[in-house]
């Protein structure tokens, strides 16, 4: 009990002391303070930029949906000999029908194939829209939402309709101040006539998935031939089942497929957790390089600080040796530049959070660049710079603590 009161009385004694000796030097003061927060700054911005980035990238993962797969002939990031995926064989209608007859857990598939056209209405176009041949079972897939009119129906691809669903863009931007319901628009050329529109979506993976068009798988290919290789588009019913519907998938595939035993899958299973997977594997090295050089200018406002105390005991060196002729014990010395070199940095890490977190924002205001910064990431900034302060601070008070009050005393 004695202890802790006079602990309580050391650090009350030390912090005043730290106040008055921060006030005495201000300038001193100051440009300590700058240095560890624009090292903290420095660190929140980029820690800040790459969060808003991961964030914005599970948002769009998210709008593909958790619970579909995608059979492609090429992975969706292409590691290795392109050619070698780009001679593998396209899909067929067959294979498509005979997956879905064999493979469990399915509640919705749709071959899809995929090109980039020109539509317009009238005076007005849109260029490099993504032109979609799908199945009606597409809409389920691709977690889209209708709002006007309709989807593409069984019936629009059985007697090979000319008709077409715009995305939110497109809808937009051909028919800004009319409905397009019953319109026509052009694409290459063709007439197609609109019966539905489509709910915002966003961008994926920096493809604006509002600038597309659908429309029946039968019509692309009578409109635009039948050259174009096909995907396989997906979507299961239970989303924690994802390992397992992947194992049959492969094994159909292979089988109606007829590859050969001991031959490589010719073809890839694409899931959106394996492209987050990518993505964190991608931008990890760039997350540990921009966290280290941020870090590195923490250690060298750390520095600073050292420096600064320790020019700070030089100064006060004769003071000291009072004080402890008067009966101070070392651990009030100690705790006193402690907490001057703590106060110093935290203040330092408090002005480097704000102007860390106004860089993020401002970066993401007026660049493409996402900023997030979660308040886990600011109190651990500042206290983390409190930390550096300290630990800096450690030798600066080790020293002022041993020095001997005879010696101190006689130091001019």
């Amino acid at each position: 009990m004695k202890f802790q009161q006079g602990f309580r009385v050391d650090v009350l004694e030390g912090a005043r002391i730290a106040v008055f000796s921060l006030r005495a030097n201000r300038m001193r003061t100051v440009l300590t303070t700058l240095g560890i927060g624009i090292g903290v700054a420095t660190l929140l911005a980029i820690v800040g930029i790459i969060q808003g980035l991961n964030s914005s990238f599970e948002k769009q993962l998210a709008t593909l949906g958790a619970n579909t797969i995608f059979i492609s002939k090429y992975p969706w990031m292409i590691k290795g000999n392109w050619w070698m995926y780009r001679n593998r064989k396209n899909f067929t209608l067959e294979q498509v029908a005979q997956l879905r007859a064999q493979a469990d857990f399915i509640t919705a598939i749709s071959p899809a194939v995929l090109r980039s056209s020109d539509v317009s209405h009238g005076a007005l176009q849109v260029s490099n829209v993504r032109i979609n041949g799908v199945w009606s079972d597409y809409l389920a897939i691709g977690n889209y939402e209708v709002v006007s009119g309709r989807f593409l129906t069984r019936a629009d691809e059985e007697v090979n309709r000319p008709v077409a669903v715009l995305g939110a863009d497109v809808a937009a931007t051909l028919f800004p101040s009319i409905s397009p319901l019953g319109q026509t628009v052009r694409i290459d050329g063709r007439p197609f006539q609109v019966v539905g529109t489509l709910g915002r979506k966003g961008k994926v993976v920096a493809e604006n998935m509002d600038m597309s068009v659908f429309m029946p798988f039968k019509t692309f290919n009578a409109s635009f031939g039948k050259g174009r290789p096909m995907q396989i588009a997906i979507a299961v019913a239970d989303a924690g089942q994802m390992a397992k519907v992947e194992d049959q998938l492969v094994g159909i595939m292979r089988r109606v497929r007829a590859t050969p035993p001991g031959q490589g899958d010719d073809f890839n299973i694409n899931r959106t957790d394996s492209l987050a997977a990518t993505y964190e594997q991608l931008t990890g090295a760039l997350y540990a390089v921009a966290t280290g050089v941020g870090l590195i200018t923490l250690l060298v406002g750390g520095i600073g600080i050292m420096n600064i105390m320790l020019v700070s005991v030089r100064e006060r060196t004769r003071e000291i040796g009072v004080r402890r002729a008067l009966g101070a014990r070392q651990r009030t010395i100690v705790l006193q530049f402690l907490m001057e070199a703590s106060s110093v940095s935290a203040v330092g890490g408090l002005l480097g959070t704000v102007v860390g977190l106004g860089t993020a924002k401002v970066v993401s205001l007026v660049t493409p660049l996402a900023a997030d910064v979660r308040p886990g990431t600011v109190v651990g900034g500042v206290a983390f710079a409190a930390l550096v302060g300290l630990l800096f601070g450690i030798w600066p008070a080790a020293r002022a603590a041993k020095l001997d009050p005879v010696e101190a005393l006689r130091y001019e």
